[in-house]
């Protein structure tokens, strides 16, 4: 065994997001998912780190990338590697933060499921054969996640904290995966983030969007396995 592999899951979303890469890289690396619980990114970093080993690789998708980054920033001596999935290293924007209010606002007067697709709308997903499932694997997920757990998780998307420095000072092996026809984090903004570490490699998925571990999965698993088991120096810029 190598080194641990710690997986935290995005905005609403469980385990399961991440099945086939725990089948796939679960023969030669020790794995865990970290739920992601807390009431900001601070509790939710501060809950991983207390069950996560010494010393780890992390992956996180979506919420979950930002909260590996705020994991980096509070304990960098913990932290092997990192990679982001469809992530974001920027405040929300303010509109982006405005919008979610009437979100909100409808979900909590019984239009829950009408807000859900508007939060992952099937355009935000390669049009493939099975985008129509691959959603609603993430809509059940999202169910049952309930109400109070999406309001929470939509104030700390709005609240997020700019990473740039964070990512800027990383000097380990780091990896940004992002699916080409994502509209939530689009491939312009996964670059970005990839060119602020100065090790890190952008693996740009042409068949996915905003689930490329559902919708290209065995691409993300080959990813992640070439970034947990390269030898530094990973990536130069």
């Amino acid at each position: 065994m190598t080194e641990s592999l710690v997986l935290l899951p995005g905005f609403l979303a469980d385990g399961r997001v991440f099945t086939d890469q725990i089948v796939d890289l679960s023969r030669d690396h020790a794995l865990m998912v970290a739920p992601l619980k807390g009431e900001n990114l601070t509790e939710m970093a501060d809950a991983v780190l207390a069950v996560a080993p010494p010393k780890f690789a992390v992956a996180g998708h979506d919420l979950g990338a930002s909260v590996a980054t705020e994991i980096l920033r509070r304990a960098p001596g913990r932290v092997t590697r990192i990679a982001l999935i469809s992530g974001s290293a920027q405040a929300e924007p303010p509109n982006a933060a405005a919008a979610r209010e009437p979100r909100m606002v409808k979900a909590r007067t019984g239009r829950f499921g009408e807000v859900l697709l508007e939060e992952l709308p099937s355009t935000a997903l390669y049009e493939g054969p099975y985008r129509n499932a691959i959603r609603d694997h993430w809509l059940d997920m999202v169910m049952e996640a309930g109400l109070e757990t999406y309001l929470t998780q939509s104030r700390i998307l709005q609240r997020r904290p700019d990473h740039q420095n964070v990512l800027r000072r990383a000097r380990i092996p780091a990896l940004v995966i992002g699916g080409a026809a994502d509209t939530i984090c689009p491939p312009r903004r996964q670059d970005f983030i990839a060119q602020l570490m100065p090790r890190a490699e952008f693996v740009l998925i042409e068949k996915a969007g905003h689930l490329p571990m559902l919708e290209a999965p065995h691409t993300v698993s080959r990813a992640l396995k070439t970034w947990l088991e390269a030898e530094a120096p990973f990536v130069l810029r």
